[in-house]
């Protein structure tokens, strides 16, 4: 009987060595035995089939970001999620945190400070993002609802200045009118009622599109029912309603924020802006996925 390597037996079967040596060590290849470290594998032996588990499904993204977010794993694309939203959300609002330095907070929940001043309140933000990303993780197969809506909005700007603001309120629907890019959004008495219409109108959509998840974030950022906070909080929606319908989620960057807003200024007259600039967004997101091997 002539015995192979693992690398001549790898290339035979066209699969990795680290597979081969998991099939001999679980005992499901014939006749193979161990001579010291070195596996010797008959050359007229069988490749296993692969194990299959009834109604298997393949891992989605929702799958590996829970896992990873589970066992604190560094380095996967839920460790690069949590720095590059944080990053990018908050600096398209005006916080002056540097990527690396929201880096360094998330890995180290620590601040470095080398002759430079940073506001307090982009550092609570930072950190409260993170918290934010995992809390539409846990729930991203939950329906929409108020309560989410608003536990968001606590969760993003609880602990910070403007927390201790009388007039204004975390977790809650805004007291006093606001204004965004220079239009009109609800009045405070008017919020609850809108964003209770809005859910309406887009929870009773069985199979949603990306289009329609874009649509809800564009009337969600009109009625602009915080005081602060509402772009940070309509992302993160986003982001959660994309993994809960099995889109690719993608994530604005702040050079996109001039496209950004121009659709979201536009989208009642020509979608394609907003779309395109997330479809760009998204397709950075799908380099992303490529690189962890996530299928999408």
């Amino acid at each position: 009987m002539r015995y192979l390597s693992v690398s001549e037996i790898a290339k035979l079967w066209n699969v990795s060595e680290r597979s081969v040596r998991n099939y001999c060590a679980q005992g499901r290849v014939m006749g193979a035995f161990l001579t010291g470290k070195t596996w010797n594998i008959p050359e007229n032996a069988k490749k296993p089939s692969r194990k299959k588990m009834k109604n298997e499904q393949p891992r989605t993204l929702l799958d590996v970001l829970k896992e990873e977010k589970a066992n604190k794993r560094r380095g996967g694309i839920y460790h690069k999620t949590q720095i590059d939203l944080t990053f990018n959300s908050n600096h398209i609002e005006g916080s002056r945190l540097t990527h690396e330095q929201t880096r360094y907070i998330y890995e180290t929940n620590t601040i470095g400070i080398d002759n430079e001043i940073l506001n307090v309140d982009d550092i609570i933000e930072a950190s409260n993002h993170f918290r934010c990303i995992d809390m539409i993780i846990d729930s991203a197969n939950h329906t929409l609802n108020e309560r989410f809506i608003k536990e968001l909005h606590f969760i993003l700007k609880n602990g910070t200045s403007d927390s201790r603001k009388d007039w204004f309120a975390v977790g809650n629907y805004k007291k006093l009118p606001n204004e965004v890019g220079g239009m009109d959004t609800a009045l405070p008495e008017e919020v609850a009622d809108k964003i209770k219409e809005l859910l309406l109108e887009y929870n009773e959509k069985k199979e949603k599109t990306l289009e329609d998840i874009l649509d809800f974030h564009v009337k969600f950022e009109r009625i602009h029912p915080f005081q602060d906070g509402n772009g940070r909080v309509g992302r993160l929606i986003m982001f959660k309603e994309c993994l809960k319908n099995k889109i690719v989620p993608f994530i604005i960057e702040d050079h996109l924020k001039m496209f950004y807003y121009r659709g979201l200024k536009e989208w009642n007259y020509e979608r394609g802006y907003l779309m395109d600039t997330c479809l760009t967004a998204q397709d950075k997101y799908k380099t992303y996925l490529d690189y962890f091997r996530i299928l999408y």
